[in-house]
């Protein structure tokens, strides 16, 4: 690795945080709309949604949550793709830098942002009434999950910015990701919903990282979900990075 990669990517890794900072459609898209849902099904929908007796604001956080990272990886494909067409990554290339930082520059700002937006969202959940009684080690286990799952929606971005031709096909690959929380046990229990429905949902891996983590923001002890979200998640980002560095390679090539 080269002696300047760490240097390099914590310079490149704040030019991109720069321009999140200053895009005030990032900011709308992956920040203020998951929050403007979260209040929306909480004081329109969830006095209609039986959810037992866990109050709805504390059993829709993890849901919003991963449409969050879901809307903010979007941006992540799209920062990647930008940069290839206007000539900035070759730009890089052709500099006296660590190559592999600027692919790693990206991946590190999709984490450094979506943690920041997960945070903001909790902050708000909290103002809204949730409430847990999870301890220290619950609370790390949360964001570890939270963040390996960004981590594989990330690569899968890298895939789509190096491949895409167009700015839609850039970000066209993340709606069903954003959908997929919707048809899972992030907004109403999975026992309510017609057979097929109820199949896909408990068998998708949102289902089994919002479990997971509902259980343990409840301090409930957790189950197979865990194990099975974290299967998903891992086997996710493993595909995902070897698809990615295949297409990286034939892009410098």
């Amino acid at each position: 690795m080269n002696t300047h990669f760490f240097t390099d990517t914590s310079v490149l890794l704040g030019r991109s945080l720069r321009h999140i900072f200053r895009s005030a459609d990032t900011i709308i898209t992956t920040a203020i709309t998951p929050i403007a849902i979260m209040v929306l099904f909480v004081y329109v929908f969830g006095g209609a949604i039986d959810t037992g007796s866990q109050e709805y604001i504390d059993y829709i956080l993890p849901g919003v949550l991963l449409i969050a990272i879901a809307s903010g990886i979007a941006y992540t494909s799209l920062r990647l793709f930008t940069d290839l067409q206007s000539g900035i990554f070759e730009r890089f290339h052709s500099m006296p830098i660590a190559r592999s930082s600027v692919l790693w520059a990206h991946v590190l700002t999709s984490l450094v942002a979506n943690g920041i937006t997960v945070v903001i969202i909790v902050l708000v959940g909290l103002l809204m009434g949730f409430r847990t009684s999870a301890g220290v080690l619950d609370w790390l286990a949360v964001f570890g999950i939270l963040a390996l799952f960004t981590l594989a929606l990330t690569w899968l971005a890298i895939v789509a910015g190096l491949s895409a031709k167009t700015m839609d096909g850039a970000t066209g690959f993340s709606y069903p990701l954003i959908f997929l929380p919707f048809i899972s046990s992030a907004f109403v229990p999975t026992e309510s919903m017609p057979g097929p429905v109820r199949m896909f949902a408990e068998n998708q891996p949102v289902t089994s990282i919002v479990n997971s983590i509902q259980d343990l923001f409840g301090g409930q002890p957790v189950g197979g979900d865990l194990w099975v979200a974290l299967a998903w998640c891992a086997g996710i980002l493993v595909v995902a990075y070897v698809f990615a560095m295949a297409a990286y390679r034939r892009k410098v090539a």
